[in-house]
């Protein structure tokens, strides 16, 4: 970041991460690129949030939502394709949180979940955020503590 860019937790940074040179010489599509606060349309997310919970597209406004309540999330996009997307909520203060993190069928394994979860840690840090949290399910452990760096701590859950 240049000493002429606003920090400011809304700002729009793109941040284009290009996937490993050995992972783009092994796929005949272009490397993801990844835009903390980047531009998307709601069909899209809605589209990319049904494949990835396994449930009918739904008609959500995440526009709305992530302008109202997020400090940021995270598009990654094969050329136009939205392949990934990770929302980062937050307190107002020191504390982020990773959530809806999803991955197109197709871009699966290819490290693009990884890399989400990175620009996501980059945008929270920036806006001086102290902590990322995560919660999940089992199945995602590996994901999220061998992949992306997160450490096991205890938390607690009410089911409302």
């Amino acid at each position: 970041m240049t000493d002429s860019e606003p920090t400011t937790p809304h700002q729009s940074h793109p941040r284009p991460v290009s996937d490993t040179p050995s992972e783009t010489a092994t796929h005949s599509t272009p490397a993801p690129a990844y835009v903390w606060r980047g531009a998307f349309a709601n069909p899209e997310v809605n589209v990319l949030h049904a494949q990835g919970f396994d449930h009918p597209p739904l008609d959500i406004d995440w526009h709305t939502q992530v302008h109202r309540h997020s400090l940021g999330w995270v598009c990654a996009r094969r050329g136009e394709e939205l392949v990934g997307f990770v929302n980062v909520a937050w307190d107002g203060g020191v504390h982020a949180f990773v959530l809806d993190t999803v991955v197109a069928e197709g871009a699966r394994r290819t490290e693009v979940g990884t890399r989400l979860v990175a620009a996501a840690v980059d945008g929270a840090r920036a806006a001086g955020c102290e902590w990322l949290h995560v919660d999940f399910d089992d199945h995602l452990r590996a994901f999220y503590f061998d992949g992306c760096g997160f450490t096991p701590t205890n938390a607690g859950l009410i089911a409302l």
